[in-house]
């Protein structure tokens, strides 16, 4: 049987334990060969720094300077580099990462961890008043629902260096069902309504049309008062909420006028400048939504935004999300909840998280140390998200809640 992986412009013959770039042998020492393999096997997933240890120093102690060779040497060795980390991801402080497709050569099996990663299914829903909503399915698991959001492509975000860390994330043990917001991505681009219930209504049918019954929701931003009220009207239905930046008031409610009069600036703003790098609005928009972003994360979110929606239906999206509420759903709420939040949101501050927490019946509340509305997977707070919201999803499936809310500076 073969033992060939194909990924990038290499193959790692594992049978000749040789590895080939372009077509030319390169050679490698045992360790980063081992090293090179333990990741190609893991395509798609965290390898931890002490799974590394582990597989390839045998659980010995090695410092830090000689990780880093072997890993600078494997970079090396497939053509890629720290700055480029086009094949070989260094996720901080966590481990390594190859963000490359794997296949194989021959009748071999493909890595365990990548058999149900490569690829994905999208469907469609109809949702009550006849609007088309895409969903897609990928990884493997009982299910797991995310509701739709702002800025979002199921093709797009499949590829995307933002999203397909998040993607990657629920759908380790999951089947991840999420969907494009009507109006958006691959869903119906004509909308007749826009309004909170309309959104609900497209949740349920995806949730219909994906065969679940009783599953957990997670939420990001204004995908949260959509959640809220679904779970508060289906409480059979939702084994527990996970709600990332989200709200109870939107920006136009908020503050006595003062976010109102924010939000009509950035419409402004949108409507002059939507998918131009060198606009205003991207100014605004990163400065607001992901300040810590660089440039080729940028240029990621620049070209989601051309494909995911029209300049027309981004403000109307927009203008009806910044007036959703749902403060009369809270207490209401059933599900064991986990609200996360990043300390410093300029989008939805976290007044709004705790407004979640201490409203919500038995809400747990993470505050996370970062600036950014859409986290970046190589920040911590990336890194805390996952692990909380899997670990918190985990317990609930064990009939387990926390302890209330609270605020964890993590």
């Amino acid at each position: 049987m073969g033992m060939r992986f194909s990924f990038a412009n290499c193959v790692l013959d594992i049978e000749r334990h040789l590895l080939i770039r372009d077509g030319v042998p390169v050679k490698v020492e045992p360790q980063v060969f081992d090293l090179l393999w333990l990741l190609v096997r893991n395509a798609g997933v965290l390898v931890t720094r002490d799974q590394i240890v582990e597989e390839v120093w045998g659980g010995r102690i090695v410092s830090e300077s000689t990780i880093s060779a072997r890993t600078n040497a494997v970079r090396r060795a497939v053509g890629d580099s720290g700055k480029q980390q086009a094949i070989i991801k260094t996720v901080t402080r966590r481990g390594l990462q190859l963000v490359v497709r794997v296949s194989t050569d021959g009748d071999a099996a493909p890595p365990a961890a990548t058999r149900h990663r490569d690829c994905q299914k999208v469907r469609f829903a109809t949702s009550r008043d006849g609007t088309k909503i895409a969903f897609a399915t990928s990884g493997s698991g009982p299910g797991i629902l995310r509701a739709g959001h702002f800025l979002t492509h199921l093709d797009m975000d499949w590829n995307s260096a933002i999203w397909r860390p998040y993607l990657d994330a629920l759908g380790q043990d999951h089947t991840l069902i999420r969907y494009d917001q009507r109006g958006t991505g691959l869903s119906d681009a004509a909308m007749s309504n826009v309004d909170l219930d309309s959104n609900v209504a497209d949740l349920e049918a995806v949730a219909d049309a994906a065969g679940l019954d009783r599953f957990p929701l997670v939420a990001l931003s204004q995908g949260v008062p959509v959640a809220l009220r679904f779970a508060a009207r289906n409480p059979a239905r939702v084994a527990c909420l996970v709600l990332y930046g989200g709200y109870a008031e939107g920006r136009a409610l908020r503050d006595g006028g003062v976010s109102s009069k924010a939000a009509e600036a950035m419409m402004t703003l949108m409507r002059e400048g939507w998918g131009k790098p060198e606009s205003a609005f991207m100014g605004a928009f990163t400065s607001l939504f992901c300040p810590g972003a660089a440039h080729d994360q940028l240029a990621d979110l620049v070209a989601l935004q051309l494909a995911s929606a029209s300049p027309e239906n981004a403000v109307r999206l927009r203008m009806a999300i910044d007036r959703f509420c749902v403060l009369e759903d809270l207490a209401d709420v059933r599900a064991p909840t986990l609200v996360i939040h990043s300390r410093n949101d300029s989008v939805h501050p976290l007044s709004e998280g705790h407004k979640l927490a201490s409203c919500i019946p038995g809400a747990e509340l993470v505050v996370l140390d970062s600036a950014n509305h859409i986290l970046l997977p190589d920040e911590r707070a990336w890194s805390v998200w996952a692990q909380e919201t899997l670990a918190f999803v985990d317990r609930a499936s064990r009939g387990e809640q926390g302890p209330g809310a609270t605020d964890t500076k993590r």
